[in-house]
This record gives structure tokens, sequence and C-alpha cells, in this order.
């Protein structure tokens, strides 16, 4: 017989960042299923589901029900580091761990969560060093109005002006809005060599059909001559951008029907990959040693081996970055094993952290 474990699963069906929730949403339960279908090994997966809808304040108290209610001690959960930093509070108090899915800002650690996705040494750093030297070094930053936008234009910025580039603009929207009018008349005055994108959801989706929209009036702002750069557009949100996704370039450990992570399957997306090789890698850890999903991580991750720094809590990954073509990714270049960074601590050409309270 099986032992039974219960997995929280912590995704915002509805909202902003529905799509990126249901990619993650559906590598969880495949890899529950692969799990469960295993005769070799001695646990099967409960998944216990909570819904925050998008409410930012809903993922304190459904993870705390999870935790405290259900006996799960693992989460699978948040998409945005807003909802992350809510829940860490949570998982701590109650001593359970949050397997987090989705790339990230860095500059964080905690004692009660893993994250399988990508961090700024595996992303945002190499997309610029690859960008720089090939269209220039004038950018435009955008990003949502929270953590993530904040640092990923903060590391960009430090990024660019110590390789002797300019920020000619950067611009923020908060989360869900679709007001990118200011944002599209400074890029056509600033006219830029590229531009980061850290919007999330319909205000990605907005701005990258307005600039679609620039680039048919103005040859400048074609992708071959001023490219959108995004660390976290995937192809589970290419249906929502239509043709406005086409030139785009992207940076992710993961790329459809790209070999070499998680080592095995196709997945639809780096989200769908990410969230299934956290639970496979649960899995993995749990196996064969009764009780172990309630020990700390620390003791949990301790001299097994495996995809998870016990140091940093990240994951070793490929750095791949990709253009979209006629709909769907083509990699451009490829770096292999990548060992996550949060602090940057490892590069030499990293910019030097400024560290400051965000609240």
């Amino acid at each position: 017989m099986k032992r039974q474990i219960k997995l929280g699963l912590l995704l915002s069906r509805s909202g902003s960042y529905s799509l990126i929730s249901e990619a993650c949403r559906s590598g969880a339960l495949a890899a529950i299923a692969r799990i469960n279908g295993d005769q070799d090994m001695d646990l099967s997966f409960v998944p216990v589901e909570r819904d925050p809808c998008g409410n930012i304040d809903a993922y304190g108290p459904l993870c705390e029900e999870i935790l405290r209610d259900t006996g799960a001690r693992h989460v699978v959960g948040c998409i945005t580091s807003w909802s992350r930093k809510e829940v860490i509070p949570t998982v701590e108090k109650f001593g359970g761990t949050l397997w987090y899915a989705v790339p990230y800002e860095g500059f964080e650690a905690s004692d009660h969560v893993v994250y399988t996705h990508a961090c700024p040494n595996q992303h945002l750093l190499p997309l610029l060093d690859w960008v720089m030297p090939t269209h220039g070094r004038r950018a435009y930053l955008t990003g949502s109005n929270y953590i993530w936008g904040w640092e990923m234009n903060r590391l960009a910025r430090e990024r660019i002006t110590a390789a002797g580039g300019e920020v000619t603009g950067e611009r923020y929207l908060p989360i869900g809005s679709r007001d990118v009018g200011r944002m599209i008349e400074e890029l056509r005055f600033a006219r830029p060599d590229f531009i980061l994108n850290s919007l999330i959801g319909p205000s990605s989706y907005e701005f990258m059909a307005a600039y679609r929209a620039l680039g048919l009036e103005d040859p400048a702002f074609q992708p071959e001559t001023c490219p959108v750069l995004s660390c976290n557009l995937t192809e589970c949100e290419l249906p929502a951008l239509g043709q406005a996704a086409e030139g785009l370039v992207a940076a992710g450990p993961y790329f459809r029907g790209v070999s070499g992570w998680p080592g095995a399957g196709s997945f639809g997306s780096s989200h769908e990959a990410a969230a299934f090789s956290a639970v496979m890698e649960l899995a993995r850890l749990l196996a064969g040693r009764e009780g172990a999903e309630n020990w700390p991580l620390s003791q949990l991750l301790a001299g097994q081996g495996g995809i998870v720094d016990p140091d940093t809590h990240h994951t070793v990954l490929p750095v791949n970055i990709a253009r979209v073509e006629d709909g769907a990714f083509r990699v451009l270049k490829r770096q292999e094993a990548v060992a996550g960074d949060p602090y940057l601590t490892r590069s030499r050409s990293a910019p030097t952290p400024v560290l400051r309270v965000v609240s």
C-alpha cells in the first residue's frame, strides 16, 4: 500500500495571471498523476487545491488553511512575487514549504521556499548580455508596479549603465491596467535600441499589441530594429498575444520542444515544466523516508543530491534565449547548467546589489 501525502496547490484560476497559473497547475497535476501511477513509488499525492482568484489578500489565509487544516506540509503555488511574499510568513509559522515554479527577481532567502524556476543570473542578465552587443545599449524599461517590475528594472538599469548604456525611460502600471498610451508615446520620442517588458497579464498583452501597431507605423519599432525582451512571457500566453508576439525575445530554462530540462517529457511552457519538476523532486525526496513530509526543508535536502541546491534552495537550469517566429519560440542561444545565484555573489560581472527594504 502506498502512503498518502497531502500536497497543497495554491494557484489562481482567474484574474490577471490565470494563464500562468493554469500552466503551473497542469504541470503539477501531471507530475502527481505520474507519481500516483508509479508502482515503484511507495507514496501517492493527494492534491489539496485552493484558488485565491487573483486576490492578493486571499493567499495568506488560504495557505494557512491548507497547512493548518488539511495536514499538508508542502504547497506548490503563487505566481507573483507579491503573493509569494504574502505566504512566506505563513509557511514559516506552520513549518511548511512553498515550492515556487515561476521566474522571479532574486534577492530572497527563506528556509521554507524552494525555487524551481529561474532567478536573474539565469534569465535577465544573460538576456541583457545578448541584446546589448547585437542591438545597442539604449533601453526603455516597463514593469508592473510591484516587486517583480521594480527589482527587474533596478537590476537592468545597473547592468546597462555599467556597460556604458543609457535608460531612456522607465514606467510602471498597476497590475491589470491597460493604460499603455503614455508608454507608447514615450517610446515614440525616446527611440531606444530595445525594450525590457516586465509587465504581467493584460498589461503586457495590451502593451505588446500597441507596440506592434507602432511598429506598423514606424519601422524604427520593428522587432528587428527595437526588440521587446521578456523574462516571464512563455508559450502559455502566446494565444493572448496573437500576432503581437512575433519578434518577442525571451529568456527561460525551457521552451516547447527543447530537450535537456527537466530531462523527460514534453511541456507546454517553462511554467508547466517547473511545476512538474517541483512535484517530481519532492516525491524523490520523500520516497522511502517515512514521515519525511513533516521534516524541515534543511533536513529533507541534506545529502540527497538532486536539482535543489541545499544552500540557496534554487535549481541548476539551462539558459535559453529564444525569439517568437511564426507563433513559436526558436532558440537563438543556449547555456547549460547555470546554478541559481539569487544574491549575485558568484559572478564578478554582475552588478553590485543595492539592498533596500521593500514593503
